[in-house]
């Protein structure tokens, strides 16, 4: 399956805070937002891919553990990012002094 992207700036520009109570508001979505806005609603992952992603969670958590760097977080973790965008990638690992 591939994402969804709407393009709602002709109605309304979404805010961050507006698009954290969008996700709050339906937790069964799992919703993106692009840097210029847009809405992108992510499928389910197959099979696959979600063996592999936990694959790759599994090393970054064990990594993490044994380093204690810093923390390793899942796909459900968004992250709104320098350009503006809030994204949930795979996976993810931020560095403590972050």
């Amino acid at each position: 399956m591939t994402a969804i992207t709407l393009n709602l700036n002709s109605i309304i520009k979404l805010t961050s805070e507006q698009f954290y109570q969008l996700c709050e508001e339906n937790p069964d979505l799992k919703l993106e937002r692009s840097a210029n806005g847009e809405l992108i609603v992510m499928p389910p992952t197959g099979g696959e891919t979600g063996r592999s992603n936990s694959k790759f969670n599994l090393q970054i958590g064990l990594w993490n553990e044994q380093t204690q760097l810093g923390e390793a977080f899942d796909s459900s973790t968004g992250f709104t990012l320098p350009n503006g965008a809030d994204r949930s990638p795979d996976a993810s690992w931020v560095e403590k002094s972050r």
